[in-house]
């Protein structure tokens, strides 16, 4: 009896740590939404964070009907751009192959800075295309590979040159798509070449999926990249692993404690709440700006807890894929109070508060009277009594 093939257990969790391939979110899988056709996922800038306070809805907390405080992510969303369509078919071995795209003849200049070939076609696909040779480049020939096609996507461009952190150059990415293939290519012809707001894809108290790389950390020892325990102090070495492996066999096993990058890596966090959707910037700006952003000026959402990344970095938002269960994160009546203590609204509270105790003590002063006049009063009231008897 041949031995039972048993892959191995457990999971390598985030293993390599090495540095991302790049920077900007790319989704690849997507869940299953009811209600017609729909873009699933996003993309925005991460600005900062808040606190605000909201009233407790889950009934089974301690805190049930209170106000509790909320840390907040702001993320600004400036409206996207569909530059292109793009559709897929079965590759020739597994997977997926791209059978033929079809982008815009004329492209902004910003995104020409990123992608050569919308400034100036190279002689080879231009030969191409006047060739029998040539690809599917417009929307209405892609509509003849529709019985081959096994999925069709928007490719967008964000837009951060309307945001005020200073970056121009845009973020390319695909745009998922529920429904079947006629339907997705119906909806692609009709947004090919407009905006996509936010508010056209999520709603608030809505669970969603972040995704985006970390803040970068640089070479990093044992010690701060694992939480290694250091030596003692009469050790040559303090913040070293104690033993790497075994003399024989000589090897190192992936699983010691070993230096090297850290952060800078893709992650993703699942099953974030969006508090608010809004374009009225002047409730969670500050007055000095986000620090290393600056003002909020367009669209944004404000996701309860932390987001990855530093500011300006790239968020990408989905659809939630992973059913949150027990929704233990109901909050209502957000109220935001700003990223201090010394907010307007509230140092406003605080000296109406103080004036109104002052106002008391001083009548209470007044009103106050010593010993030496209440006998004064007791003597005049003892002395207009005798004169009318």
């Amino acid at each position: 009896m041949s031995a039972p093939h048993k892959p191995r257990s457990g999971s390598l969790a985030f293993y390599p740590r090495k540095k991302a391939k790049r920077e900007t979110p790319i989704f690849r899988t997507f869940p299953a939404v009811e209600g017609g056709t729909k873009v699933l996922n996003f993309l925005g800038y991460k600005a900062g964070m808040i606190h605000g306070i909201g009233r407790n809805e889950h009934q089974k907390s301690v805190s049930f009907g209170q106000m509790i405080y909320i840390p907040c992510t702001i993320i600004e969303c400036p409206p996207i751009k569909i530059i292109g369509v793009r559709v897929y078919g079965k590759g020739l071995v597994y997977g997926s192959a791209v059978l033929g795209e079809a982008t815009l003849d004329k492209a902004g200049k910003h995104i020409r800075r990123k992608i050569r070939n919308f400034k100036q076609k190279s002689k080879k696909r231009e030969a191409k295309e006047e060739s029998k040779e040539a690809k599917y480049t417009t929307i209405d020939m892609l509509e003849k590979l529709l019985g081959k096609a096994t999925d069709v996507k928007l490719l967008a461009e964000s837009q951060p040159s309307m945001a005020d952190f200073g970056r121009k150059i845009p973020d390319v990415f695909e745009i998922g798509m529920n429904g079947n293939v006629n339907e997705k290519f119906a909806f692609a012809k009709d947004k090919f070449g407009k905006e996509i707001r936010v508010a056209d894809v999520f709603q608030e108290k809505q669970f969603i999926d972040v995704k985006a790389v970390d803040k970068g950390k640089g070479m990093q020892g044992v010690v701060k990249r694992f939480g290694v325990k250091t030596q003692r102090s009469k050790a040559k070495t303090r913040r070293i692993v104690g033993s790497i492996g075994p003399w024989k066999p000589r090897t190192v096993m992936w699983t010691v404690a070993r230096p090297g990058q850290m952060g800078y890596q893709t992650r993703t966090e699942l099953n974030k709440r969006i508090m608010r959707i809004s374009s009225d910037t002047s409730k969670i700006n500050v007055p000095e700006g986000y620090k290393l952003y600056g003002e909020v000026k367009n669209d944004y959402i404000v996701v309860a807890g932390s987001v990855p990344g530093p500011a300006k970095r790239a968020i990408g938002l989905r659809f939630s894929v992973r059913k949150n269960v027990n929704d233990s994160f109901n909050v209502a009546d957000l109220v935001f109070i700003g990223t201090r203590a010394k907010d307007k609204k509230l140092e406003g509270i605080q000296v109406d508060a103080k004036a109104e105790k002052v106002v008391v003590k001083k009548e209470e002063k007044k009103q106050h009277s010593s010993v030496d006049d209440e006998i004064r009063a007791a003597a005049k009231t003892g002395a207009a009594g005798n004169e009318k008897k």
